[in-house]
């Protein structure tokens, strides 16, 4: 036992030894036996053995494909049809040696199996033979390989067509959140693999069509080359040799088309069924005869044609009393089965009704809240289901990655629903369960916004852009390229939701920047620098003070993509304060380029507003007397701030400037924080945060006027 231990095998046997899925050997050898049975003579009865065995394929594969539920369930079907065809050719080609051989010693020359089908299929008869042969070739031919054939090559060209719709509809599912990544890697594969099997049935189909062909003309060489050996080589009469030759010819013929007519009713099954839970035998019972009225209207027809003198009426009053008999029999089944459903809820209902009496409150009856929703009316629809080539799930899809390319940070998905409680027209747009905002989108229409600078008017429905309050008309398609003409901003139904949405999105950037965004922010961070967050969180800040200094920045407007600069802002200043309000100024100070960069993209000369002297010393002794939240200052003197501000802040608009307020950099924070709620579009900047390569003018003073 030691001894036969130590011996080594070959690499080759050890991996035979040790393959654990044995069937892998299976289509290696089936393949030499093909190529074999080519080119060694066979005996009678390993002939009969191997034609029994391709008869019991065909039944196989049938029957594999009328209880296969989807097409991908049978992936290896086309690679099946390959080699079954290269089986029967084989088989041809060594019945072909055999009869030619042996063929003058009887019908049984070349085995039990081409006997029979020569004389009990059809009778000992050659013309019949021929006939029937003839007949199944082109049936096969002509109608079964042809149909499934061309079937398979428009599933193809359907399959790869319809790809790129089906894999945006996934992406769009995995945006939404409604899917996850590996469901959606699952379904991706799924599409791929479809076109894959449905391009591979296109080719696979011609195999079968070119084994009808060989079929026919293996048969007429074996019928000549027989009556050649028989009348040459073995001097037989013409009559005993066409006999024999062409029946064993003919036997051979049939006992091989059989099985490929079988296949190739197998191959249209597979690629003619619709994709459906059910098997066909499924389908076709309970489609085909799941209908009562039709066996009645069916059943009377038949038994009235078997009213009919000379026609055969036993039979078709029979069939017509069998088939009015089966819709009866239906129809009480549904009956009976309706009244014991009635009954079963009649018995449920008190049941249920006082099992919800009784039943306890759990933690399953509180819901989580999505943090972004978006709730549409019964007419906006088909603008967010997949099924209908809803555009605006691309749409969000896009804005998500344009808002995390330059915010810097991964929004959170956008959960939709239909709401029957909205207008046919509306739709709600919700943060965190609260309403942010609404509108009305008409799908069909175009909205024709007026940007300030439109000539004329539009036959439509006079509105207000719902993201920026814009005054706008919803105009019919006809009238686009006239709004278009006249200077208006044109846009379809979608695009007004996607625009309302984005711009909810970026003003309340800061509310979606929650714990989880904040740490997957660092794990993306860490993946380059990952000292540098580990030196940060927690040792210096905690985790929520880094995530109220990025919120702080978001309030305003900052972008946070320079995740690096922060960090490192943050890790030079922390030692000395854990305030958010002072990391934050530190911060800004810091990304001063970068947000003036945002202001004023590509400008070397900043217009920019600010304060008058007297009103900048009188808020200066004001912020020194009440601290840096600014509740000392004096109710009139912050009605006037903001009046001028306004009037300021729209002057620079009317010019075509971004309204920018540049103050000293203790009074930053509390005027930006007083001015941003009546005057979200106003930025407030400190004098420290402009770079020193930049030139500053002044348009305009805030409290020029005395106070």
């Amino acid at each position: 036992m030691n001894a036969l231990s130590n011996i080594k095998l070959p690499p080759w046997l050890q991996g035979l030894a040790t393959a654990q899925n044995k069937a892998s050997l299976a289509a290696p050898i089936l393949i030499i036996m093909l190529l074999a049975m080519m080119i060694l003579p066979l005996p009678a009865f390993v002939l009969d053995l191997f034609f029994s065995f391709n008869i019991a394929l065909s039944v196989i594969v049938l029957l594999t494909a009328l209880y296969t539920v989807k097409p991908l369930d049978f992936m290896a079907f086309p690679t099946i049809l390959l080699l079954s065809t290269m089986l029967r050719l084989s088989l041809n080609v060594a019945s072909t040696r055999v009869v030619l051989t042996e063929g003058h010693t009887g019908a049984d020359a070349a085995g039990k199996v081409i006997e029979a089908f020569g004389h009990f299929l059809i009778g000992g008869n050659y013309t019949v033979g021929i006939v029937v042969f003839v007949i199944l070739t082109i049936i096969n031919f002509v109608v079964v390989t042809k149909g499934a054939g061309r079937i398979a090559e428009v599933g193809a060209r359907f399959a790869l067509d319809a790809m790129p719709g089906k894999q945006m509809a996934i992406d769009a599912d995995l945006n939404a959140g409604l899917i996850g990544e590996a469901e959606a890697k699952k379904r991706r594969s799924e599409v791929s693999m479809e076109a894959e099997f449905y391009g591979a049935m296109d080719g696979a189909s011609k195999y079968v069509r070119g084994d009808a062909i060989a079929g026919i003309l293996v048969t007429v060489i074996n019928v000549v080359g027989g009556l050649l050996v028989g009348l040459i080589q073995h001097d037989m009469l013409f009559a005993d040799a066409i006999k024999n030759y062409t029946l064993l010819a003919i036997g051979d013929g049939l006992v091989a088309q059989i099985p490929s007519l079988v296949i190739s009713i197998a191959a249209g099954i597979v690629v003619s069924r619709v994709a459906s839970e059910q098997d066909i035998g499924s389908q076709l019972m309970g489609q085909l005869f799941g209908k009562p009225q039709v066996l009645y209207i069916t059943g009377a027809i038949i038994g009235g044609m078997g009213l009919i003198p000379g026609m055969p009426n036993l039979v078709f009053l029979l069939l017509g009393a069998i088939l009015a008999g089966s819709g009866y029999m239906m129809t009480k089944r549904a009956a009976e089965k309706q009244t014991a459903e009635v009954a079963a809820a009649e018995a449920a209902a008190p049941a249920a009704a006082a099992a919800a009496e009784q039943e306890e409150a759990s933690w399953q009856d509180v819901m989580p809240v999505d943090t972004l929703g978006l709730e549409v009316g019964y007419r906006l629809i088909p603008l967010v289901d997949k099924t209908q080539g809803g555009e605006l799930l691309k749409r969000i899809k896009g804005i998500r990655k344009k808002f995390a390319q330059e915010v810097g940070f991964l929004a959170p998905p956008v959960h939709i629903r239909d709401n029957l409680e909205l207008k046919p027209s509306a739709y709600r747009i919700a943060l965190k369960g609260v309403e942010v905002g609404t509108g009305e989108a008409y799908n069909g229409q175009f909205l024709a916004i007026n940007p300030g600078m439109a000539t004329g008017t539009l036959q439509g429905m006079v509105t207000t852009d719902p993201a920026f309050g814009l005054p706008a008309v919803w105009i019919d398609a006809n009238l686009r390229d006239q709004a278009q003409g006249m200077g208006y901003t044109v846009v379809d139904a979608g695009t007004v939701v996607a625009t309302h949405l984005n711009h909810l999105i970026t003003t309340h950037a800061s509310e979606l920047l929650g714990r989880s965004e904040v740490q997957s922010l660092l794990d993306h961070l860490s993946k380059e620098a990952p000292k540098l967050v580990e030196d940060l969180v927690p040792k210096l800040i905690p985790l929520s003070t880094l995530q109220k200094v990025l919120q702080n920045l978001l309030a305003e407007g900052v972008h946070i993509r320079d995740m690096r600069t922060i960090i490192e802002t943050l890790a030079e200043h922390a030692v000395h304060t854990q305030d958010a309000g002072d990391l934050t100024i530190l911060v800004r100070i810091a990304l001063g380029r970068a947000i003036v960069q945002q202001l004023f993209p590509g400008a070397s000369e900043l217009s920019v507003m600010t304060l008058d002297n007297r009103l900048e010393r009188l808020l200066m002794q004001a912020l020194a007397a009440s601290g840096p939240d600014g509740a000392g200052i004096e109710p009139g003197l912050a009605d006037t701030i903001a009046q001028q501000a306004q009037q300021a802040a729209a002057q620079q608009e009317a010019l075509g400037l971004t309204p920018v307020l540049l103050v000293p950099g203790p009074l930053r924070a509390l005027l930006s924080r007083f001015l941003r709620r009546a005057l979200p579009q106003l930025k407030v900047l400190s004098h420290a945060e402009i770079p020193e390569s930049k030139t500053i003018r002044v348009t305009a003073l805030v409290g020029q006027q005395p106070v």
